[in-house]
C-alpha cells in the first residue's frame, strides 16, 4: 500500500517538473522553439519519460496552468454554500477562474493556436474533482457523477471556446457576453440531470 502511493506521488512530482519546464522554457524562448529533449533535461528525465506523460509540447506547457485551474475549481465548488442549485455552484466556480487578469501564461496560450487547442482539451482534467462534489451533492456514485462531471466539462470547454474565440487569422478576439453568460448558458443544458 505504501509503495502505490510513494509510486503515485512520484510521477505526480515528474508530471509537475515536466509541465514547470516546458511552461517556463516556453515563456523564455517562444513555443516554436522549445523542444521535447529540452523540456526533458530541465525536469531531469530522459525523452521517453516525457513521453509517457504528454502526447505534445503544448499539452505538457499547459499541464502547469490547468492542474492548478483544476484545484481552484474544486476548492470553489466546495466552498460553495451547500443549499445553492448545484448548476449554480458550478458556473460560479468555473467563472471565477476567469475573472482575474489574464496571466503572461494565459496570454501565451491564447496567442497560439495548438497551446489553445491543448489548452481546450485539457478542461477535461476537471472532471475528477467535479465527480467528487457532484457525488457528495447529489448522493450519486460511481459512473453516474463521473458522466456529469464529463458533461459539465465538455459544457465549459465549449463556453470558453465560445468567449476565446481565435479566428483563422490567428487573431483572439474576446466575446462581448461574459465567460459567466457562456457558461450559464452551456451549463445550463445540463441543469434538469444537476438536480
Amino acid at each position: 500500500m505504501i509503495a502505490v502511493g510513494l509510486r503515485e506521488r512520484k510521477k505526480t512530482e515528474t508530471r509537475a517538473a515536466l509541465s514547470a519546464a516546458a511552461l517556463r522554457l516556453a515563456l523564455e524562448k517562444g513555443v516554436d522553439d522549445v523542444r521535447v529533449d529540452e523540456i526533458a533535461e530541465a525536469a531531469n528525465v530522459s525523452p521517453r519519460t516525457y513521453n509517457n506523460y504528454f502526447a505534445s509540447r503544448e499539452h505538457a506547457i499547459v499541464a502547469g496552468i490547468t492542474a492548478t485551474r483544476a484545484l481552484q475549481v474544486a476548492e470553489a465548488l466546495r466552498a460553495r454554500p451547500s443549499d445553492e442549485p448545484l448548476v449554480d455552484s458550478i458556473i460560479a466556480a468555473f467563472a471565477a477562474q476567469y475573472r482575474e487578469p489574464p496571466t503572461e501564461a494565459l496570454a501565451l496560450i491564447t496567442s497560439a493556436p495548438a497551446l489553445r487547442a491543448a489548452y481546450l482539451d485539457s478542461v477535461a482534467e476537471l472532471e475528477p474533482p467535479i465527480a467528487d462534489v457532484i457525488a457528495s451533492r447529489l448522493g450519486k456514485s460511481g459512473q453516474g457523477a463521473e458522466v456529469l462531471a464529463a458533461a459539465v466539462s465538455a459544457a465549459a470547454r465549449l463556453a470558453v471556446q465560445r468567449w476565446v474565440d481565435l479566428r483563422p487569422s490567428g487573431l483572439v478576439v474576446v466575446s462581448a457576453a461574459s465567460i459567466e453568460d457562456h457558461l450559464r448558458e452551456a451549463i445550463g443544458h445540463l441543469a434538469p440531470a444537476l438536480r
